[in-house]
């Protein structure tokens, strides 16, 4: 069984990569991965020699290079991670946003479908379907949640997922899609908030809190992630959609005050920002579906993975130094 993993360098698909090959020992895998500045091989550095993976570097949205790949490989199976997925950045060049992860999920579909893929895997996530109420608890996503995204990136995402389902409809591909809640883990970009907000207490700078802190996310465990998307690849019904939550819902300053107390730094690190544009008040996801069809169920209490987490920071200041001076030389 031969696989693509595009966006493979990045946090998500590089720990997916080390899962698949450690639990499917007869599959090889190939990581496409642009390595913009969300990408980094050092993550893969203990596997880049392992026979079963290989790395190309490439661009999803350059229909030569995907056409050519596949006529060369002949991939069984396809995971596209691939995608520009920071909400701040899609503010200022939501452009970017459209070419990567529309543009470039089609010439992903049109090069899977002209070679017969037994499956395609969008990668997706639960900012599709917009926001919640944080005073109606009981709400939460489901797959038959009408999308309704807030950014230009939640927008970009959105219409892949839909095109991934009209080339289910149209050409009977053999497709899944999967909707996560805010991942985490070690590896991940320094720009996202648990990371950022780890880095900043332990450099004692300022944490920025957007708006009041009181905004909701459901966190998920990067590994509990991956084992989701390998049950729906050997169980998973073509033409579903599969949400994957966490069922962790903390608000922004509750994470903040948690990772300061187990950093032992002072509250007076937090540094309230005006409020994002367009910023989403909650997310909180149904996993029933996933539950009960795959029989999937994240394993890694909240708790626990974050302190994980926090601790692989601490012991690897040496990897996220380097990706901030790569990110920003003038640090």
């Amino acid at each position: 069984m031969k696989l693509l993993v595009t966006g493979g360098a990045g946090f998500i698909g590089s720990h997916f990569i080390k899962y698949m090959l450690k639990n499917h020992k007869n599959y090889k895998i190939v990581n496409l991965d642009l390595l913009t500045y969300a990408g980094n091989l050092e993550t893969l550095k203990d596997i880049e020699n392992d026979e079963n993976y290989s790395f190309m570097q490439g661009d999803i949205a350059d229909e030569k290079l995907i056409n050519d790949l596949f006529e060369a490989e002949r991939f069984d199976i396809v995971i596209n991670f691939a995608a520009e997925s920071h909400v701040d950045r899609s503010l200022t060049n939501p452009g970017l946003f459209l070419k990567t992860n529309v543009l470039g999920t089609q010439i992903l579909l049109d090069a899977a479908r002209r070679h017969k893929i037994s499956r395609y895997h969008q990668v997706s996530t639960d900012e599709v379907y917009g926001d919640l109420p944080l005073d109606k608890l009981d709400l939460f996503f489901s797959e038959s949640t009408p999308l309704n995204p807030s950014s230009p990136y939640a927008a970009s995402k959105a219409a892949a997922d839909m095109l991934v389902s009209a080339y289910y409809r149209t050409y009977q591909m053999p497709v899944t899609i999967s909707r996560c809640s805010n991942n985490y883990g070690s590896y991940q970009f320094p720009e996202k908030f648990i990371p950022l907000t780890i880095i900043h207490a332990l450099s004692n700078r300022p944490i920025p809190i957007y708006g009041n802190g009181l905004n909701v996310r459901d966190w998920l465990y990067v590994e509990d992630h991956c084992s989701a998307i390998d049950r729906i690849l050997h169980r998973g019904k073509p033409g579903e959609v599969y949400n994957v939550g966490g069922h962790n819902e903390k608000s922004n300053i509750e994470l903040a005050m948690f990772i300061l107390n187990e950093l032992g730094k002072e509250e007076s690190l937090l540094s309230y920002r005006q409020d994002r544009l367009g910023h989403d008040l909650r997310y909180a996801i149904d996993s029933c579906k996933i539950q009960k069809n795959v029989g999937w169920m994240p394993r890694c209490p909240f708790e626990c993975g974050l302190r994980k987490t926090i601790k692989w920071y601490v012991e690897n200041e040496t990897w996220w130094k380097n990706v901030l001076l790569r990110d920003d030389p003038n640090r």
